[in-house]
């Protein structure tokens, strides 16, 4: 009898790799399939933006052009129905930004992400954002109600059209929107005056802790609050030619200098002699400026503006031209708000930085046993409100928030506060909306009168007009107190820190026309010396209006060109004087090491410019850092690991102040003993120290050459969903990326902030005009304006905004009439 062998994969084998790859080619369907739908519902959402469309509410056809960026121009016969189309046209891009942005502020975001997100929804139901937004809205005029319910009802009309196309963001968190209303066009403002002018408050408390830790004299050195580089803008730089360089401190300690035997001492003052070190991230400010014609190569005003605010997927501002009888204004555009925020009209144009002005204040509440606080009255019962927050998947929480005569008790939003410490916000008194009357304005006197109804966010809003005028005007309801200037809390049983009223519109600072011909503000200190009020107890550090102001006052003629290359310089003269200060420092120390002295040599010559390939750069900053905690350390201890007991633990980290590197550089000059560690015999030893550590860090590659500032300092912008799934991630934001500039240049950029927009207003012809924003106009994921501007942000380029009816027509790239529904 014959065997047959049979060789090979035995049949069970060959029946596994058989149902693996069928496993396989399954998963990699469903893949495919789950893609595909996921990009034909991304579709879905897509705005319609040609041809007609039929929406409820319209009384009469309206007439919306886009741009080649998708930049709308929207022309109706009335007001409502502009502004109607307005909020359809917004909706159509950004539905999903606006829900999540009036959500967040009104402390509604558990009810679609969970648990999670309960903390900042209950700090902003006890801050009641959205109930200030009721008050406003019941002060609004008769005309300014009408055009928030066309707003909404435009959103609306979108939303009840749209079931089966809403954005893919709604069907990835399986939600709805809600029916907009008028109050959520001004909670989500509300939101935008708490970026702006609420942090202050959280500075107050620490500076208590600063006190009672070192004392008068060391925490009046750590909270200076004014420099010889100020520029106030209504002072004229001749009224400043006769100052002297006396130092900024309160105390300049005249004796330490002459005694100090330091080799850093014998450095000649080089006029702007600061230095710019790491402070936690945070760049809220912006730059504004206005050149008069006897600037200008056209011999009319040149306007420019770029407002510093935190990066967001889709970007923050939205670009719309609106045009109607006498209205006649583009610019941007708050997504969520009626009218435009920064921009120009037929005849002016205006833009915006942030005053901070010191508009809230920390009143401690004593409470008895029976839940009443004490007032100079006796004991009163605070009155109750009950919110309620939703909670996805879990129940629902019920915060009581008590409010007494100053505000509602924030205690619960402090991280290691237990006193009863109440707000007083000039948010509670209601807010006046005056944008209407400001993109209205003709000239001067009507803008002025416009924004002398503009209560909050306080803002320096300089001007132009067609007929060359310009000029500049501070804003804001900004109190005045029986008592004291906001910066520490103060005790609510008395009335002895009591609001007394606000500064009178007229005295707040203000010029046109000035014979320098050059106006710019910076978040700088406004005030003059000797002015009567108290403004803000926390002015910006002057460093970036000190540089427009030096180059706007170079003699040149400019052109809009050069408005744009003012808004992209990365020059740091702050950061050089500290690179110069470390190099002369290593130079004449006992000791240093190899790779202190490698440091210095690649400092040396240096120009002073953050560009993203410098390694100076990041060198001068990271010392700067080392030397901040070197001399910080010693007085107010070493800041744990853990974040959350950085909040609550009194440490170096705690010190935060705008005008931080005016307290560094009046240290510095001044060299006082009593900042001087013990451990250093001198300022060089002090100096050289913080260099080593800084390159010696556990981050700090092996090749010293290579350590460069763009990475140290690169931007980051992910979109908060796409952005967290694998397969869309890379496409659905620009990610990380390397960049030029830094916090205290004119283009201030931090990893999650930097200029929000970038516009100049050509006043001798608007159409030569130019904007752009960040990544784009569109919010939803597959729009081809999703991230078109992306490139000409990050590499410092722009757009022309058409604006006349003619330069509207050449560049139309879509046509869209909305007509009244049958």
């Amino acid at each position: 009898m014959s065997t047959l062998t049979v060789t090979g994969v035995p049949v069970s084998r060959r029946s596994t790799g058989r149902r693996v790859l069928l496993g396989l080619l399954l998963i990699l369907m469903l893949v495919a399939g789950a893609a595909a739908y996921a990009y034909l519902l991304a579709r879905s959402a897509l705005p319609q933006l040609d041809g007609r469309l039929q929406v409820k509410g319209l009384s009469a056809a309206v007439k919306v052009t886009r741009d080649s960026h998708g930049v709308p121009a929207i022309e109706a016969a009335t007001l409502e129905d502009l502004f109607l189309v307005q909020g359809y046209v917004t909706a159509q891009d950004r539905l999903w930004q606006m829900d999540v942005m009036r959500r967040f502020a009104a402390g509604e975001l558990s009810e679609i992400l969970g648990e999670d997100t309960l903390k900042i929804d209950r700090e902003h139901r006890i801050l009641g954002l959205r109930a200030a937004a009721r008050k406003s809205l019941q002060m609004a005029s008769p005309r300014d109600h009408s055009y928030f319910e066309a707003y909404a009802r435009g959103v609306n009309a979108f939303i009840e059209t749209h079931g089966s196309g809403l954005p893919i963001e709604f069907r990835i968190l399986n939600y709805r929107p809600k029916p907009w209303q008028p109050e959520d066009s001004i909670v989500i403002a509300n939101q935008m005056v708490k970026d702006l002018n609420y942090f202050s408050f959280g500075d107050m408390l620490v500076r208590e802790k600063i006190l009672a830790k070192l004392g008068p004299e060391l925490t009046a050195d750590l909270y200076v609050n004014r420099s010889w580089h100020d520029r106030p803008p209504t002072v004229m730089r001749e009224d400043l030619a006769n100052q002297e360089n006396q130092g900024d401190s309160n105390d300049e300690d005249e004796d330490d200098d002459e005694t100090l035997d330091n080799s850093v001492t014998q450095l000649k003052s080089t006029g702007s002699e600061i230095w710019a070190q790491g402070v936690p991230e945070g760049v809220k400010g912006s730059n504004d400026w206005v050149v008069a014609g006897t600037h200008t190569v056209t011999g009319k005003p040149l306007l420019s503006d770029d407002m510093h605010l935190g990066h967001q997927m889709p970007n923050l501002w939205y670009e719309a031209h609106l045009k109607s009888g006498n209205l006649d204004v583009a610019g941007v555009t708050l997504p969520g708000m009626p009218y435009v925020i920064v921009g120009h009209n037929q005849r002016i144009a205006w833009g915006f930085t942030n005053v901070g002005p010191t508009v809230t204040d920390a009143f401690i509440e004593n409470f008895n046993g029976q839940g009443a606080y004490q007032t100079p009255q006796g004991w009163q019962q605070p009155e109750h409100r009950a919110e309620v927050i939703h909670v996805k998947g879990k129940p629902d929480v019920t915060v009581d928030v008590r409010i007494t005569r100053h505000g509602p008790i924030v205690t619960d939003t402090l991280p290691g506060e237990t006193r009863q410490v109440a707000l007083r916000w000039t948010l509670y008194d209601g807010l006046r909306t005056p944008l209407f009357d400001v993109n209205s304005a003709q000239n001067w006197e009507e803008f002025r009168k416009a924004f002398s109804q503009f209560d909050a966010p306080g803002q320096n809003v300089v001007y132009a007009d067609v007929e060359g005028n310009i000029g500049y005007q501070a804003t804001g309801h900004i109190p005045i107190r029986a008592a004291g200037d906001g910066s520490l809390p103060v005790s609510g049983a008395d009335d002895a820190h009591e609001w007394t009223g606000y500064v009178p519109f007229e005295k707040l600072p203000s010029i046109y026309n000035p014979p320098s011909g050059v106006i710019a503000t910076a978040n700088g200190r406004i005030t003059p010396d000797g002015y009567r009020y108290s403004i803000s107890t926390e002015w910006e550090a002057p460093w970036r209006s000190e540089r427009i102001y030096h180059v706007l006052e170079s003699g040149r003629k400019f052109s809009a060109a050069d408005m744009l290359a003012l808004q992209n310089d990365v020059h740091s003269e702050n950061d050089l004087f500290a690179a110069e200060r470390f190099v002369y420092a290593i130079d004449h120390a006992s000791k240093s090491s190899a790779r202190a002295r490698q440091a210095a040599d690649l400092m040396r010559n240096w120009d002073g410019r953050m560009l993203a390939f410098s390694t100076a750069a990041t060198i001068a900053v990271r010392s700067g850092e080392e030397l901040t905690r070197l001399l910080l350390e010693p007085h107010l201890g070493p800041a744990p690991e853990d974040r959350k007991q950085q909040a609550e633990t009194l440490s170096w980290k705690t010190y935060h102040w705008h005008m931080q590197t005016v307290w560094l550089q009046n240290v510095l000059l001044h060299q006082p003993k009593r900042w001087l560690p013990e451990k250093f015999t001198n300022y060089d030893e002090l100096l050289t120290a913080a260099v080593e550590a800084a390159v010696n860090g556990p981050e700090v590659p092996k090749d010293l050459a290579s350590w460069y500032w763009g990475s140290v300092n690169a931007v980051e912008i992910d979109h908060p969903v796409l952005g967290k799934i694998p397969l869309v991630r890379r496409w659905s934001g620009p990610g990380v990326r390397e960049q030029s500039g830094s916090k205290y240049t004119v283009k201030a950029v931090t990893r999650h902030e930097g200029p929000s927009e970038r516009f100049t207003a050509n006043l001798a012809e608007l159409d030569q005009s130019t904007l752009n924003t960040v990544t784009g106009q569109g919010g939803n994921f597959l729009s081809p304006h999703y991230i078109d501007q992306w490139k000409a942000w990050y590499e410092g380029s722009t757009f022309t905004l058409p604006f006349t009816s003619q330069a509207v027509e050449a560049t139309a790239a879509h046509r869209l009439v909305l007509e009244p529904a049958r």
